[in-house]
């Protein structure tokens, strides 16, 4: 159900804007996203641009409220990071599939996907690993609840290497649990394949430019070991072994 939002909060979290507004819709489970568009100025702008709503996986939610989280990359993002207290925002969701729980949890975040790991992390537990270019990217980590370890690109905070190589280290230390994925595909692919090579289960996050969120348009087809399948409606999160790799 497409419903209007108004912004209650808004401010910069290093690199990132952390939004959050208020929603009376359905509880959504955590790997689940929304669609979002402001109310006002939304294809309007230079070449009327943007022109359709923006996929988002959710931050947190409850007591009446959601949270997300993104990055200023394009159209969309800009004239959503521009909301402030009292604006309006049209929300349509939740939509897709989330994580399911099993024993042994261990998350692993690049970048902006983080995002669906924040609340996975409140309900299941677990390490963190996120992986960030910079420190000023890295500041997202605070958003985490519980134990969280770091890698940047650039070595000034935590690590300095991928995230997948606090992976390999992690697994090295305890073989036995499931891991909890979302970030670019390189990163994916990164996990895929090392889980793969260990024989460890692993559900991971995709992301994929969706312009309905409804399985309508088929924008966001992806190949798995049997078929094409939609991310909005058979994923976002699918099992890393339904998957020859990530693209």
């Amino acid at each position: 159900m497409r419903r209007k939002a108004t912004v209650v909060e808004a401010r910069a979290v290093g690199a990132y804007r952390w939004l959050a507004c208020s929603d009376d819709g359905p509880t959504p489970r955590p790997g689940q996203f929304y669609m979002l568009a402001a109310v006002e100025e939304w294809g309007g702008g230079d070449g009327e641009r943007p022109f359709l709503p923006r996929a988002f996986s959710y931050l947190r939610a409850g007591d009446g409220r959601i949270e997300f989280l993104w990055e200023d990359v394009g159209p969309g993002t800009r004239r959503l990071s521009a909301l402030q207290a009292g604006d309006g925002l049209w929300l349509l969701g939740p939509l897709g599939n989330g994580f399911t729980a099993a024993p042994g949890p261990l998350l692993v975040g690049g970048g902006i996907g983080i995002v669906p790991l924040a609340c996975w992390q409140d309900t299941v537990g677990g390490l963190a690993l996120l992986g960030f270019r910079d420190e000023r990217h890295a500041e997202a980590a605070e958003l985490m609840s519980g134990e969280v370890e770091l890698a940047t690109d650039d070595g000034s905070s935590g690590h300095a290497g991928f995230v997948t190589e606090l992976l390999a280290s992690a697994l090295d230390r305890d073989p036995v649990v499931t891991v909890y994925a979302c970030g670019p595909p390189p990163m994916l692919e990164g996990v895929r394949a090392l889980c793969a090579e260990r024989g460890v289960p692993a559900q991971l996050a995709l992301e994929s430019g969706m312009a309905c969120g409804f399985g309508a348009c088929f924008g966001c087809v992806v190949p798995t070991r049997t078929g094409y399948v939609r991310l909005c409606v058979d994923g976002p999160v699918l099992a890393a072994a339904e998957l020859e790799a990530v693209a």
